[in-house]
Protein backbone atom coordinates (compact mmCIF):
# COMPACT_ATOMS: atom_id res chain seq x y z
CA UNK A 1 0.00 0.00 0.00
CA UNK A 2 2.74 2.44 1.01
CA UNK A 3 4.75 1.51 -2.08
CA UNK A 4 1.68 2.15 -4.25
CA UNK A 5 1.24 5.62 -2.77
CA UNK A 6 4.88 6.43 -3.39
CA UNK A 7 4.59 5.33 -7.02
CA UNK A 8 1.41 7.40 -7.51
CA UNK A 9 3.07 10.46 -5.96
CA UNK A 10 6.11 10.03 -8.18
CA UNK A 11 3.93 9.66 -11.28
CA UNK A 12 1.94 12.75 -10.28
CA UNK A 13 5.14 14.77 -9.84
CA UNK A 14 6.46 13.54 -13.18
CA UNK A 15 3.20 14.45 -14.89
CA UNK A 16 3.26 17.91 -13.32
CA UNK A 17 6.89 18.34 -14.38
CA UNK A 18 6.04 17.43 -17.98
CA UNK A 19 3.18 19.94 -18.03
CA UNK A 20 5.42 22.60 -16.53
CA UNK A 21 8.09 21.93 -19.16
CA UNK A 22 5.42 22.21 -21.88
CA UNK A 23 4.54 25.67 -20.57
CA UNK A 24 8.12 26.98 -20.76
CA UNK A 25 8.15 27.78 -24.52
CA UNK A 26 4.64 29.22 -24.29
CA UNK A 27 5.55 31.55 -21.43
CA UNK A 28 8.69 32.49 -23.34
CA UNK A 29 6.47 33.49 -26.28
CA UNK A 30 4.26 35.58 -23.99
CA UNK A 31 7.32 37.29 -22.51
CA UNK A 32 8.51 38.08 -26.04
CA UNK A 33 5.15 39.63 -26.96
CA UNK A 34 5.11 41.70 -23.75
CA UNK A 35 8.66 42.89 -24.39
CA UNK A 36 7.75 43.88 -27.96
CA UNK A 37 4.51 45.64 -27.07
CA UNK A 38 5.13 47.26 -23.72
CA UNK A 39 8.89 47.77 -23.52
CA UNK A 40 10.63 47.55 -26.89
CA UNK A 41 7.80 49.38 -28.63
CA UNK A 42 7.80 52.16 -26.04
CA UNK A 43 11.56 52.65 -26.36
CA UNK A 44 11.44 52.71 -30.17
CA UNK A 45 8.48 55.11 -30.17
CA UNK A 46 10.42 57.56 -28.03
CA UNK A 47 13.46 57.19 -30.29
CA UNK A 48 11.31 58.12 -33.30
CA UNK A 49 9.29 60.81 -31.52
CA UNK A 50 10.88 63.63 -33.52
CA UNK A 51 9.84 62.05 -36.82
CA UNK A 52 6.33 61.38 -35.52
CA UNK A 53 5.97 65.00 -34.48
CA UNK A 54 6.61 66.24 -38.03
CA UNK A 55 3.41 67.48 -39.70
CA UNK A 56 2.55 68.72 -43.16
CA UNK A 57 0.89 72.12 -43.63
CA UNK A 58 -0.64 71.22 -47.01
CA UNK A 59 -4.43 71.24 -47.37
CA UNK A 60 -5.31 68.81 -50.17
CA UNK A 61 -8.87 68.13 -51.27
CA UNK A 62 -10.54 65.60 -49.00
CA UNK A 63 -13.63 63.46 -49.41
CA UNK A 64 -15.00 61.66 -46.37
CA UNK A 65 -16.68 58.35 -47.25
CA UNK A 66 -19.14 56.85 -44.78
CA UNK A 67 -20.32 53.31 -45.54
CA UNK A 68 -23.78 52.83 -44.06
CA UNK A 69 -25.93 49.85 -43.17
CA UNK A 70 -28.73 49.91 -40.59
CA UNK A 71 -27.33 52.52 -38.20
CA UNK A 72 -30.48 54.62 -37.81
CA UNK A 73 -30.00 58.05 -36.21
CA UNK A 74 -26.26 57.46 -35.72
CA UNK A 75 -25.45 58.36 -39.32
CA UNK A 76 -27.00 61.81 -38.88
CA UNK A 77 -24.83 62.50 -35.82
CA UNK A 78 -21.75 61.26 -37.67
CA UNK A 79 -22.36 63.61 -40.61
CA UNK A 80 -22.95 66.58 -38.28
CA UNK A 81 -19.62 65.96 -36.54
CA UNK A 82 -17.88 65.95 -39.93
CA UNK A 83 -19.57 69.16 -41.00
CA UNK A 84 -18.00 70.83 -37.96
CA UNK A 85 -14.44 70.02 -39.03
CA UNK A 86 -11.84 72.77 -38.83
CA UNK A 87 -10.82 72.31 -42.44
CA UNK A 88 -11.49 74.56 -45.46
CA UNK A 89 -15.11 73.90 -46.44
CA UNK A 90 -14.32 74.26 -50.15
CA UNK A 91 -11.81 71.41 -49.87
CA UNK A 92 -13.90 68.97 -47.84
CA UNK A 93 -16.93 66.98 -49.03
CA UNK A 94 -18.89 64.18 -47.37
CA UNK A 95 -20.39 61.15 -49.11
CA UNK A 96 -22.64 58.58 -47.45
CA UNK A 97 -22.86 55.18 -49.16
CA UNK A 98 -26.03 53.42 -48.05
CA UNK A 99 -25.67 49.70 -48.70
CA UNK A 100 -29.41 49.01 -49.13
CA UNK A 101 -30.27 49.54 -45.45
CA UNK A 102 -33.55 48.01 -44.31
CA UNK A 103 -34.25 50.50 -41.51
CA UNK A 104 -34.55 54.32 -41.55
CA UNK A 105 -30.82 54.94 -42.04
CA UNK A 106 -31.24 56.25 -45.58
CA UNK A 107 -33.82 58.79 -44.43
CA UNK A 108 -31.48 60.09 -41.72
CA UNK A 109 -28.70 60.39 -44.29
CA UNK A 110 -31.06 62.24 -46.64
CA UNK A 111 -31.99 64.61 -43.83
CA UNK A 112 -28.32 65.54 -43.42
CA UNK A 113 -27.97 66.01 -47.18
CA UNK A 114 -31.10 68.17 -47.40
CA UNK A 115 -29.76 70.45 -44.65
CA UNK A 116 -26.32 70.77 -46.30
CA UNK A 117 -26.85 70.06 -50.02
CA UNK A 118 -23.57 71.59 -51.20
CA UNK A 119 -21.38 69.59 -48.83
CA UNK A 120 -23.13 66.25 -48.42
CA UNK A 121 -24.24 63.70 -50.98
CA UNK A 122 -25.92 60.34 -50.43
CA UNK A 123 -25.39 57.32 -52.66
CA UNK A 124 -27.55 54.25 -52.37
CA UNK A 125 -26.77 50.77 -53.60
CA UNK A 126 -29.65 49.13 -55.44
CA UNK A 127 -28.66 45.93 -53.61
CA UNK A 128 -26.37 45.05 -50.73
CA UNK A 129 -22.79 44.94 -52.04
CA UNK A 130 -20.82 44.83 -48.81
CA UNK A 131 -18.66 47.53 -47.27
CA UNK A 132 -15.55 46.96 -49.36
CA UNK A 133 -17.19 47.10 -52.79
CA UNK A 134 -19.31 50.09 -51.87
CA UNK A 135 -16.20 51.98 -50.77
CA UNK A 136 -14.28 50.94 -53.90
CA UNK A 137 -16.97 52.40 -56.15
CA UNK A 138 -17.15 55.60 -54.15
CA UNK A 139 -13.36 55.98 -54.35
CA UNK A 140 -13.53 55.49 -58.11
CA UNK A 141 -16.21 58.17 -58.36
CA UNK A 142 -14.26 60.65 -56.23
CA UNK A 143 -11.75 63.23 -57.47
CA UNK A 144 -10.27 64.17 -54.07
CA UNK A 145 -6.57 63.74 -53.31
CA UNK A 146 -7.22 62.24 -49.88
CA UNK A 147 -10.07 59.87 -49.02
CA UNK A 148 -11.08 59.52 -45.37
CA UNK A 149 -13.03 56.45 -44.29
CA UNK A 150 -15.35 56.97 -41.31
CA UNK A 151 -17.71 54.40 -39.80
CA UNK A 152 -21.37 55.32 -39.58
CA UNK A 153 -21.61 55.04 -35.78
CA UNK A 154 -18.78 57.37 -34.77
CA UNK A 155 -18.52 60.98 -33.70
CA UNK A 156 -15.40 62.71 -35.03
CA UNK A 157 -13.45 65.42 -33.21
CA UNK A 158 -13.49 68.79 -34.96
CA UNK A 159 -9.71 68.69 -35.57
CA UNK A 160 -9.57 65.07 -36.71
CA UNK A 161 -9.51 65.52 -40.49
CA UNK A 162 -6.89 68.27 -40.34
CA UNK A 163 -4.67 66.19 -38.06
CA UNK A 164 -4.99 63.12 -40.28
CA UNK A 165 -4.07 65.10 -43.39
CA UNK A 166 -1.06 66.63 -41.64
CA UNK A 167 0.33 63.11 -41.23
CA UNK A 168 1.06 62.80 -44.96
CA UNK A 169 4.54 64.26 -44.68
CA UNK A 170 6.15 62.13 -47.41
CA UNK A 171 4.91 60.65 -50.71
CA UNK A 172 5.47 57.08 -49.54
CA UNK A 173 3.01 57.50 -46.66
CA UNK A 174 -0.21 56.06 -48.08
CA UNK A 175 -2.46 55.88 -45.02
CA UNK A 176 -2.79 57.74 -41.73
CA UNK A 177 -5.07 56.43 -39.01
CA UNK A 178 -6.60 58.12 -35.99
CA UNK A 179 -7.33 57.09 -32.44
CA UNK A 180 -10.66 55.51 -31.53
CA UNK A 181 -12.33 55.95 -28.15
CA UNK A 182 -15.62 54.87 -26.60
CA UNK A 183 -18.51 57.35 -26.65
CA UNK A 184 -20.69 55.33 -24.22
CA UNK A 185 -18.15 54.54 -21.47
CA UNK A 186 -20.61 54.26 -18.59
CA UNK A 187 -23.39 52.21 -20.20
CA UNK A 188 -22.34 48.90 -18.61
CA UNK A 189 -19.46 47.05 -16.98
CA UNK A 190 -18.56 45.82 -20.45
CA UNK A 191 -18.22 49.30 -21.96
CA UNK A 192 -16.08 50.41 -19.01
CA UNK A 193 -13.77 47.48 -19.64
CA UNK A 194 -13.52 48.39 -23.32
CA UNK A 195 -12.52 51.98 -22.54
CA UNK A 196 -9.32 50.70 -20.92
CA UNK A 197 -8.82 48.08 -23.62
CA UNK A 198 -8.95 50.77 -26.32
CA UNK A 199 -6.46 52.88 -24.37
CA UNK A 200 -3.82 50.17 -24.35
CA UNK A 201 -4.63 49.19 -27.92
CA UNK A 202 -3.53 52.62 -29.14
CA UNK A 203 -0.94 53.72 -26.60
CA UNK A 204 1.00 50.46 -26.29
CA UNK A 205 0.07 47.59 -28.59
CA UNK A 206 0.85 49.52 -31.79
CA UNK A 207 4.04 51.23 -30.57
CA UNK A 208 6.41 48.95 -32.46
CA UNK A 209 4.43 49.29 -35.68
CA UNK A 210 4.28 53.07 -35.27
CA UNK A 211 8.04 53.28 -34.83
CA UNK A 212 8.63 51.50 -38.16
CA UNK A 213 5.67 53.24 -39.89
CA UNK A 214 4.19 49.83 -40.67
CA UNK A 215 0.95 49.90 -38.71
CA UNK A 216 -0.75 46.67 -39.78
CA UNK A 217 -4.33 47.65 -38.94
CA UNK A 218 -5.71 51.17 -39.22
CA UNK A 219 -9.28 51.31 -38.01
CA UNK A 220 -12.12 51.89 -40.45
CA UNK A 221 -13.57 54.20 -37.81
CA UNK A 222 -11.17 56.96 -38.87
CA UNK A 223 -8.42 56.56 -41.47
CA UNK A 224 -7.21 58.72 -44.35
CA UNK A 225 -5.78 57.27 -47.59
CA UNK A 226 -4.12 58.61 -50.70
CA UNK A 227 -6.78 58.04 -53.34
CA UNK A 228 -4.20 57.18 -56.00
CA UNK A 229 -2.96 54.28 -53.85
CA UNK A 230 -6.50 52.94 -53.38
CA UNK A 231 -7.00 53.03 -57.15
CA UNK A 232 -3.69 51.22 -57.63
CA UNK A 233 -4.77 48.46 -55.25
CA UNK A 234 -8.38 48.25 -56.41
CA UNK A 235 -8.00 44.96 -58.36
CA UNK A 236 -6.68 43.30 -55.20
CA UNK A 237 -9.29 44.87 -52.93
CA UNK A 238 -12.29 44.19 -55.14
CA UNK A 239 -12.20 40.39 -55.09
CA UNK A 240 -11.00 39.04 -51.76
CA UNK A 241 -11.15 35.27 -51.36
CA UNK A 242 -9.84 32.48 -49.15
CA UNK A 243 -9.70 29.05 -50.79
CA UNK A 244 -12.16 30.33 -53.37
CA UNK A 245 -14.65 31.63 -50.78
CA UNK A 246 -15.45 35.36 -50.71
CA UNK A 247 -14.47 37.19 -47.52
CA UNK A 248 -16.46 40.27 -46.47
CA UNK A 249 -15.18 41.15 -42.99
CA UNK A 250 -12.06 42.75 -41.55
CA UNK A 251 -11.92 45.29 -44.38
CA UNK A 252 -9.76 47.79 -42.49
CA UNK A 253 -7.15 45.21 -41.50
CA UNK A 254 -7.04 43.72 -44.99
CA UNK A 255 -6.73 47.11 -46.68
CA UNK A 256 -3.93 48.25 -44.35
CA UNK A 257 -2.00 45.05 -44.86
CA UNK A 258 -2.27 45.35 -48.64
CA UNK A 259 -0.91 48.90 -48.45
CA UNK A 260 2.07 47.73 -46.36
CA UNK A 261 2.58 44.76 -48.69
CA UNK A 262 2.76 47.15 -51.66
CA UNK A 263 5.70 48.90 -50.01
CA UNK A 264 3.97 52.00 -48.64
CA UNK A 265 4.25 53.42 -45.13
CA UNK A 266 1.31 53.66 -42.71
CA UNK A 267 1.10 56.01 -39.73
CA UNK A 268 -0.99 56.41 -36.60
CA UNK A 269 -1.79 59.92 -35.32
CA UNK A 270 -3.12 59.78 -31.77
CA UNK A 271 -4.37 63.36 -31.67
CA UNK A 272 -6.83 62.66 -34.52
CA UNK A 273 -9.72 61.33 -32.47
CA UNK A 274 -13.12 59.80 -32.88
CA UNK A 275 -15.50 57.93 -30.59
CA UNK A 276 -17.46 54.80 -31.41
CA UNK A 277 -20.28 52.96 -29.66
CA UNK A 278 -18.90 50.00 -27.75
CA UNK A 279 -21.07 46.86 -27.45
CA UNK A 280 -23.14 46.97 -24.29
CA UNK A 281 -24.05 43.29 -23.97
CA UNK A 282 -21.93 40.15 -24.09
CA UNK A 283 -23.89 38.91 -27.12
CA UNK A 284 -22.98 41.95 -29.19
CA UNK A 285 -19.44 42.04 -27.82
CA UNK A 286 -18.78 38.40 -28.71
CA UNK A 287 -20.29 38.98 -32.16
CA UNK A 288 -17.84 41.84 -32.70
CA UNK A 289 -14.92 39.80 -31.38
CA UNK A 290 -15.87 36.86 -33.59
CA UNK A 291 -15.64 39.10 -36.68
CA UNK A 292 -12.26 40.35 -35.53
CA UNK A 293 -10.99 36.81 -34.84
CA UNK A 294 -11.93 35.71 -38.35
CA UNK A 295 -10.07 38.70 -39.73
CA UNK A 296 -7.03 37.91 -37.56
CA UNK A 297 -6.88 34.31 -38.74
CA UNK A 298 -7.29 35.12 -42.43
CA UNK A 299 -4.85 38.00 -42.46
CA UNK A 300 -2.23 36.10 -40.50
CA UNK A 301 -2.26 33.27 -43.02
CA UNK A 302 -1.94 35.72 -45.89
CA UNK A 303 0.53 37.97 -44.10
CA UNK A 304 3.18 35.30 -43.53
CA UNK A 305 3.79 35.27 -47.29
CA UNK A 306 5.22 38.80 -47.29
CA UNK A 307 5.85 39.94 -43.69
CA UNK A 308 9.45 38.76 -44.00
CA UNK A 309 10.09 41.76 -46.28
CA UNK A 310 9.63 44.11 -43.34
CA UNK A 311 12.25 44.99 -40.74
CA UNK A 312 13.31 41.81 -38.85
CA UNK A 313 11.95 43.23 -35.58
CA UNK A 314 8.58 43.79 -37.26
CA UNK A 315 8.62 40.25 -38.65
CA UNK A 316 9.33 38.82 -35.21
CA UNK A 317 6.60 41.00 -33.69
CA UNK A 318 4.07 39.91 -36.33
CA UNK A 319 4.72 36.19 -35.97
CA UNK A 320 4.88 36.25 -32.16
CA UNK A 321 1.65 38.17 -31.61
CA UNK A 322 -0.31 35.86 -33.88
CA UNK A 323 1.30 32.76 -32.38
CA UNK A 324 -0.07 33.97 -29.06
CA UNK A 325 -3.59 33.39 -30.39
CA UNK A 326 -2.80 29.68 -30.39
CA UNK A 327 -0.53 29.64 -27.34
CA UNK A 328 -2.83 31.39 -24.88
CA UNK A 329 -5.61 28.74 -25.02
CA UNK A 330 -2.94 26.09 -24.44
CA UNK A 331 -1.82 27.92 -21.31
CA UNK A 332 -5.32 27.76 -19.88
CA UNK A 333 -5.79 24.08 -20.74
CA UNK A 334 -2.37 22.99 -19.45
CA UNK A 335 -2.77 24.95 -16.20
CA UNK A 336 -6.15 23.33 -15.60
CA UNK A 337 -4.61 19.88 -16.22
CA UNK A 338 -1.76 20.73 -13.85
CA UNK A 339 -4.20 21.82 -11.15
CA UNK A 340 -2.94 25.39 -11.28
CA UNK A 341 -6.08 27.14 -12.50
CA UNK A 342 -6.47 29.45 -9.52
CA UNK A 343 -2.81 30.43 -9.59
CA UNK A 344 -3.29 31.46 -13.23
CA UNK A 345 -6.51 33.32 -12.39
CA UNK A 346 -4.83 35.33 -9.63
CA UNK A 347 -1.92 36.12 -11.94
CA UNK A 348 -4.41 37.47 -14.48
CA UNK A 349 -6.10 39.65 -11.87
CA UNK A 350 -2.76 40.97 -10.62
CA UNK A 351 -1.65 41.99 -14.12
CA UNK A 352 -5.04 43.49 -15.01
CA UNK A 353 -5.08 45.52 -11.79
CA UNK A 354 -1.65 46.92 -12.61
CA UNK A 355 -2.74 47.83 -16.14
CA UNK A 356 -5.90 49.47 -14.81
CA UNK A 357 -3.87 51.66 -12.46
CA UNK A 358 -1.48 52.55 -15.29
CA UNK A 359 -4.48 53.59 -17.41
CA UNK A 360 -5.75 55.85 -14.62
CA UNK A 361 -2.49 57.79 -14.41
CA UNK A 362 -2.00 58.00 -18.19
CA UNK A 363 -5.52 58.68 -19.40
CA UNK A 364 -6.00 62.11 -20.95
CA UNK A 365 -9.79 61.90 -21.23
CA UNK A 366 -12.01 64.40 -19.38
CA UNK A 367 -13.03 63.23 -15.89
CA UNK A 368 -16.59 62.40 -16.96
CA UNK A 369 -15.27 60.02 -19.63
CA UNK A 370 -12.85 58.15 -17.40
CA UNK A 371 -13.74 54.81 -15.88
CA UNK A 372 -12.61 53.18 -12.64
CA UNK A 373 -9.27 51.39 -13.10
CA UNK A 374 -10.63 48.16 -11.58
CA UNK A 375 -13.11 47.98 -14.48
CA UNK A 376 -10.34 46.21 -16.39
CA UNK A 377 -10.62 43.18 -14.09
CA UNK A 378 -13.54 42.07 -16.26
CA UNK A 379 -10.97 41.11 -18.90
CA UNK A 380 -10.03 38.22 -16.61
CA UNK A 381 -13.42 36.69 -17.46
CA UNK A 382 -13.87 37.88 -21.03
CA UNK A 383 -10.39 37.18 -22.44
CA UNK A 384 -10.26 33.41 -21.75
CA UNK A 385 -13.69 32.97 -23.35
CA UNK A 386 -12.75 34.88 -26.47
CA UNK A 387 -9.50 32.94 -26.87
CA UNK A 388 -10.85 29.48 -26.03
CA UNK A 389 -14.17 29.56 -27.85
CA UNK A 390 -14.13 32.32 -30.45
CA UNK A 391 -10.83 31.31 -32.05
CA UNK A 392 -12.24 27.87 -32.76
CA UNK A 393 -15.61 29.22 -33.88
CA UNK A 394 -13.90 31.74 -36.14
CA UNK A 395 -11.93 28.98 -37.82
CA UNK A 396 -15.14 27.18 -38.81
CA UNK A 397 -17.07 30.27 -39.90
CA UNK A 398 -14.57 31.98 -42.20
CA UNK A 399 -17.19 32.13 -44.96
CA UNK A 400 -19.63 34.16 -42.86
CA UNK A 401 -21.78 36.94 -44.35
CA UNK A 402 -20.99 40.55 -45.22
CA UNK A 403 -21.94 43.31 -42.78
CA UNK A 404 -23.05 41.36 -39.69
CA UNK A 405 -24.54 44.51 -38.20
CA UNK A 406 -23.29 45.38 -34.75
CA UNK A 407 -26.75 45.52 -33.24
CA UNK A 408 -27.08 49.29 -32.96
CA UNK A 409 -30.58 50.66 -32.95
CA UNK A 410 -31.84 54.08 -34.06
CA UNK A 411 -31.26 56.57 -31.26
CA UNK A 412 -34.57 58.38 -31.74
CA UNK A 413 -37.71 58.39 -33.92
CA UNK A 414 -37.29 59.99 -37.31
CA UNK A 415 -38.49 63.64 -37.28
CA UNK A 416 -41.80 64.11 -39.13
CA UNK A 417 -40.19 66.69 -41.42
CA UNK A 418 -37.59 64.23 -42.68
CA UNK A 419 -38.23 62.27 -45.85
CA UNK A 420 -39.61 58.78 -45.65
CA UNK A 421 -37.23 56.06 -46.88
CA UNK A 422 -39.78 54.65 -49.25
CA UNK A 423 -40.45 58.00 -50.89
CA UNK A 424 -36.82 59.04 -51.17
CA UNK A 425 -35.33 55.84 -52.56
CA UNK A 426 -36.52 56.65 -56.06
CA UNK A 427 -35.74 60.35 -55.64
CA UNK A 428 -32.00 59.78 -55.70
CA UNK A 429 -30.79 60.28 -59.26
CA UNK A 430 -29.58 57.09 -60.87
CA UNK A 431 -26.19 58.70 -61.45
CA UNK A 432 -25.76 58.76 -57.67
CA UNK A 433 -26.23 55.05 -57.25
CA UNK A 434 -22.95 53.60 -56.07
CA UNK A 435 -23.43 50.66 -58.37
CA UNK A 436 -23.44 53.07 -61.32
CA UNK A 437 -20.98 55.72 -60.11
CA UNK A 438 -17.88 54.56 -61.91
CA UNK A 439 -16.74 57.88 -63.34
CA UNK A 440 -15.25 60.79 -61.37
CA UNK A 441 -17.50 63.66 -60.45
CA UNK A 442 -17.06 66.98 -62.19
Amino acid sequence: MAHSRVVEAAQSRASGLRLSMALVPIYTLILLVIMNRYIGGLVLRRMTARRESQRSTAQPTVEVLIPLFNEGRSIYDTVLSLLSQKYPTDRLTITVIDDASTDDSFAWAEKARAEHPTRVRVLRNVKNLGKRRGLNRAVRASCAEIVVSVDSDVVVHEDAVARLVSGFTRPEIAAVGGRVGVCNPHDSWLTRMQVIKYHFGYYYLKNLERAFESVMCLSGCLTAYRREVLLELEPVLEDRRVLGVGVFYGEDRYLTRQIVKAGYATRLVLDARCWTKAPITLRHYFSQQLRWRRSNLVDFLHGVTHVWRLHPIMTLHYVSQYSLQLAYPLIIVLNVLAGAFWELAFLHLFILTGLGVLYWFECDDPPDQRVHPLSFLAMGLVMPVTYLLLNVLALFTLDSGSWETRGHQPAAPLPPTSPDPASTADAVPSAQSVALSVAPRN
